[in-house]
């Protein structure tokens, strides 16, 4: 076995370049010829100088002999030969009538070219010591090919990679044509293959585009599964295809949503709209998107980017976009509804912080009903005009409607789970404040205390600030001296604030145009905003949305955007799952289906041959039952049988 350089030319246009091929000699007929037995590629790059010790070793991996040559190749020098010897043994997964004799010599002149991925079992292992007669019984011949006699002690389990959850994604990607939609729109397959990489290792192991890069070559199965060689993917090529998927963003989100209805069946009639945020790490000194703001996760210190989406009620989403970090919510709104492309009469459950006046009356300008929560200056709840309902944790909810000047539906809910929440928030809060106003107090007795007016003030004011919810129900009053330059004296006094959490703890409003529908209905559809926020924390937290490391614009979005695709798939599996009870969020099930492998089983017959075996181990009893549900097959990759 060696390694020969080779001249051709491109058959399209005609170009000359030069290949690099895995060859060994055999002798046909009396003849010595080279027959090829891999394409190493024109970008083949290990010196020439380590081209023998590189074909020696993997003709030892390829035949499980004890490795002579370590010291002679580097640490990315063996495993560029246990990747070839993969390819080989892949190739070389034949059926019986191609598998070579017990003399070494060869039937056919070149290995099969089919992928591995094809079949569910490839190749067969025939023993030559099967007689011509036994042969032409079935019963025999699957004998000879099931059992082998091997020497226990050379039995080695190599190239272990993750299966388990690729083999999920897939399922659902191909359920709803995301490859053919991808080929549609002008992607080779190696940019297929690319932007499945980015979307598969999103779900599997969020990380960065350079960690992805590993990841698929050095931990998942995917490329077997696809039939993909990614040891072999320039990186830059998984941040081509985020560019590409920025690119043909709408038209992926709309095949997509479209898909999800028709596998669903699912209705328009109600969207889920709320904006969210996401950090950088480093200046972002090239993106216009990247902005300082307030961010949600508490991480102002840093650059931000805002991401906008519209979900339905089943939480698939129908459009995201992204804005500068800095962008006033309510400003969103009317380009989102655009581009969504809303009909008349549908409704839109949003947060009370995109919903100022100006927007509301443009919804009703459009035919567009809507249901917010109300910003309140002012609560009230009469108990004894309200109607008690049961929420899906078997607490009671108690809601008061009354009709406001424009023609809303003020629904004022009381909530006894919000109601201890503001308690306790209110007593947390006042404890605070109560306690800045006591030190001040206490420091205008000692010695080194501060007494200066200016001084005073600013800490009360800072108190106020920081403490605002209990702050607002107290006056304080400072008494100064006779030059009204120290302060002798602070008091307080408690005024608790009408129509306030304080006086109506648990109290909160939604004002909908929805005036035909129950409290009921009305209530339960507000709930559902609780599922986009939901959504959010899967895509922070599960999905790999933050921290953002890139620094133009479109890699940002692209990034962004293959968390919201991996979003899609992600849910799509938990719907199929849910709809049989399993309600486990995604880290569970990814822990669970993350366990299973695809490994190479290599052992010695007694004859000297080597015996290759790849398949994927058996799925454990949590990860069998989801794969019933899923209906995904115990063996994804199928099984690989060869004998060299």
């Amino acid at each position: 076995m060696f390694i020969r350089c080779t001249k051709t030319r491109n058959r399209a246009s005609g170009e000359p370049y030069t290949t690099h091929r895995l060859v060994q000699s055999v002798r046909v007929d009396g003849t010595v010829k080279q027959q090829t037995l891999l394409n190493l590629g024109s970008h083949f790059d290990l010196p020439k100088a380590q081209w023998s010790a590189f074909a020696a070793r993997v003709d030892e991996l390829l035949h499980g002999q004890s490795s002579l040559l370590e010291a002679y190749l580097s640490e990315t020098e063996q495993a560029m030969a246990q990747r070839f010897t993969a390819q080989l043994i892949a190739l070389r997964s034949k059926p019986l009538s191609d598998v070579p004799d017990a003399s070494g010599s060869d039937k056919s002149s070149e290995p099969s070219a089919a992928p591995a991925a094809q079949s569910s079992v490839q190749g067969n292992l025939a023993d030559p010591a099967v007689t011509a007669s036994a042969a032409t019984d079935p019963a025999v011949t699957a004998a000879a090919e099931r059992f082998q006699e091997v020497d226990l002690d050379t039995i080695e389990l190599v190239r272990p990679r993750s299966v388990g959850v690729e083999h999920a994604a897939l399922s659902v990607m191909r359920e709803c044509g995301f490859e053919e939609k991808l080929q549609e729109l002008g992607l080779n397959r190696p940019q297929i293959a690319a932007v499945l990489g980015n979307i598969v290792a999103r779900i599997a192991h969020p990380a960065s585009e350079l960690a992805t890069h590993g990841w698929l070559q050095q931990t998942s199965a995917l490329g077997e599964l696809i039939d993909f060689d990614f040891e072999g993917m320039d990186l830059n090529r998984l941040y081509r295809a985020s560019d590409t998927l920025h690119k043909h963003q709408d038209a992926l989100q709309d095949h997509l949503f479209s898909q999800a209805q028709a596998i669903f069946g699912l209705t328009q009639t109600i969207t889920l709209y709320d904006l969210t945020n996401t950090y950088f790490e480093g200046s972002l000194a090239r993106s216009s998107k990247a902005q300082r703001g307030r961010s949600k996760e508490s991480r102002s210190d840093c650059p931000l980017v805002t991401l906008a989406m519209a979900l339905d009620v089943s939480g698939f989403a129908r459009r995201t976009q992204v804005f500068a970090g800095n962008v006033s919510e309510p400003a969103t709104l009317a380009q989102m509804i655009r581009d969504m492309g809303a009909t008349k009469g549908a409704t839109l459950v949003m947060d009370a912080g995109i919903a100022s006046e100006a927007n509301l009356a443009w919804l009703r300008e459009q035919g567009l009903h809507y249901m917010v929560k109300g910003r309140l200056s002012a609560r009230q709840f009469d108990p004894q005009g309200a109607t008690e309902l049961s929420t899906a944790g078997g607490d009671r909810v108690k809601i008061q409607r009354v009709m406001d000047a424009q023609g809303h539906a003020l629904l004022y809910c009381h909530s006894p789970a919000r109601e201890e929440k503001d308690r306790a928030i209110d007593t947390a809060k006042t404890a605070g404040f109560l306690a800045a106003l006591e030190q001040l107090q206490l420091g205008l007795s000692k010695p080194r205390g501060t007494r200066d007016v200016g001084k005073i003030m600013e800490r009360i004011g800072r108190a106020k600030q920081r403490f605002s919810r209990a702050a607002q129900h107290y006056e304080v009053e400072i008494t100064q001296d006779a030059d009204r330059s120290e302060v002798t004296a602070i008091t307080w006094s408690l005024h608790q604030k009408a129509g306030s959490a304080a006086q109506y703890p648990g109290v909160y409003c939604l004002r909908t145009t929805l005036v035909d529908q129950d409290d009921a209905t009305l209530w339960r559809t507000y709930t559902l905003l609780t599922d986009l926020e939901s959504v959010f924390r899967s895509l922070k937290t599960d999905l790999g949305l933050r921290p953002v490391f890139h620094q133009i614009d479109r890699r940002i979005e692209g990034h962004l955007f293959i968390s919201v695709l991996a979003y899609h798939f992600v849910h799509m599996l938990r719907m199929k799952l849910k709809a049989q009870g399993v309600d486990a969020s995604w880290s569970t099930l990814r822990d669970t289906l993350t366990v299973q492998r695809r490994v190479t089983l290599t052992m010695k017959r007694r004859d000297g041959r080597t015996v290759h075996v790849r398949k994927a181990t058996r799925p454990e009893p949590r990860h069998h039952e989801l794969s019933k549900i899923l209906g995904l097959q115990p063996n994804p990759g199928g099984t690989q049988r060869t004998l060299v």
